[in-house]
C-alpha cells in the first residue's frame, strides 16, 4: 500500500511539472512568437466605393509598392493625410473622412502597404510606413489645390505619422489617436516597461516579426517627434487605458507650446469619436484651424 501511494505521489508531481512546463511553454514561447507571427499575415481586403466627392487613385512609393487610396481637394487650401489603424483599411476611417470634409478640408485616405487593396508585404506595426507617407506627401505637394500638409492617424496609423515625422517636416499638424510603440526600443521608452517581466512578450514578439518578417524595426517615435520641432502635434489617449495615457504623456515632454494632449475621458483605445463625437470634431478644427 505504501509503495503503491509513493508511485500515485510521484505520478501526480511529474503530471504537475508536465503541466506547469507546458504553461511556461505556451505563455514565453507559443503565444509571444504567435503574435509575432501573427502580425505579418497580410490584411488585405475589399474597399467600398469612395466618399461622395473622393477619387481613387494610385500611388507608387519610392521602394515600389502600389498604394490605392481616396482623395478629396480641400475648400481651405488645407490637405490631411489620413491612416487607418492596424489590420485596417480606407474603409475603417469614414467617421474621420467625414468630419473633416464637413470642415473644408482636403483628404486623402491610404490603404497602408498590406492593407486594404494596397500592395506589398508588410507587418502590422507599421515598420515601413515612412515610405507610404512620403509617397502621399509627394502627391499633396503635386495639386495645386494644397498649400498646407496635416495628418491624422488612427493607432498603428497615427505611429506611422509620428514616425515619418523628422523626415517629411511638410507635414506642419499632425493628429495621433491612440499613439504608443510599435517595436522595442519605443516600448523600454516608458519606465514601467524597462522590467524584463514586463518586457518579455514584446521582445520575443518583435524579435519573432523582425526575424521572420527580414525588416528591421524602425527609429523610436520619441527620436522623431523631437527632431521635428516646426511640427505641430496633437496627441489623443483613451481615458481608460493607462498604458496610452502614460506614453502619450511621454511624448507632451519637451515640446512645449507645439504640443496638446486630449486624455478622452471614459474612452477605450480609438474610441473617443464615438465616445464625444462633437468635443472629437471641434478639437480636430480648431488644431488644424
Amino acid at each position: 500500500m505504501m509503495k503503491s501511494r509513493k508511485i500515485r505521489i510521484r505520478q501526480t508531481i511529474y503530471g504537475l511539472g508536465i503541466a506547469i512546463g507546458i504553461i511556461i511553454v505556451v505563455l514565453y514561447v507559443l503565444f509571444p512568437v504567435g503574435m509575432g507571427i501573427a502580425a505579418l499575415i497580410p490584411a488585405q481586403s475589399a474597399v467600398g466605393s469612395p466618399p461622395a466627392g473622393f477619387d481613387e487613385i494610385t500611388l507608387n512609393t519610392d521602394d515600389g509598392v502600389q498604394l490605392k487610396g481616396w482623395y478629396n481637394p480641400p475648400e481651405n487650401e488645407i490637405a490631411v493625410i489620413v491612416l487607418h489603424g492596424s489590420g485596417g483599411s480606407r474603409e475603417s476611417v469614414r467617421p474621420y473622412i467625414q468630419i473633416l470634409v464637413n470642415n473644408g478640408y482636403g483628404v486623402l485616405a491610404l490603404d497602408q502597404r498590406g492593407h486594404g487593396e494596397s500592395g506589398g508585404k508588410t507587418n502590422r506595426l507599421g515598420w515601413q510606413g515612412t515610405s507610404d507617407v512620403g509617397a502621399a506627401v509627394a502627391f499633396l505637394e503635386d495639386q495645386p489645390e494644397v498649400k498646407h500638409i496635416g495628418g491624422l492617424g488612427i493607432s498603428m496609423g497615427g505611429e506611422v505619422l509620428l514616425g515619418a515625422a523628422s523626415t517629411y517636416t511638410q507635414i506642419e499638424k499632425i493628429v495621433a489617436d491612440g499613439a504608443t510603440r510599435r517595436c522595442l526600443s519605443e516600448l523600454l521608452a516608458l519606465e514601467s516597461e524597462r522590467p524584463l517581466v514586463r518586457n518579455y512578450t514584446a521582445r520575443v514578439m518583435y524579435a519573432t516579426v523582425q526575424v521572420f518578417g527580414g525588416i528591421k524595426p524602425p527609429s523610436p517615435l520619441l527620436e522623431s517627434i523631437m527632431e521635428a520641432k516646426d511640427t505641430r502635434f496633437l496627441f489623443i489617449a483613451a481615458g481608460n487605458n493607462d498604458m496610452e495615457v502614460a506614453f502619450n504623456r511621454l511624448f507632451l515632454m519637451g515640446l512645449g507650446e507645439n504640443t496638446a494632449l486630449w486624455i478622452s475621458e471614459g474612452s477605450d483605445h480609438t474610441t473617443a469619436i464615438q465616445d464625444h463625437p462633437s468635443e472629437y470634431e471641434a478639437r480636430i478644427k480648431q488644431f488644424f484651424d
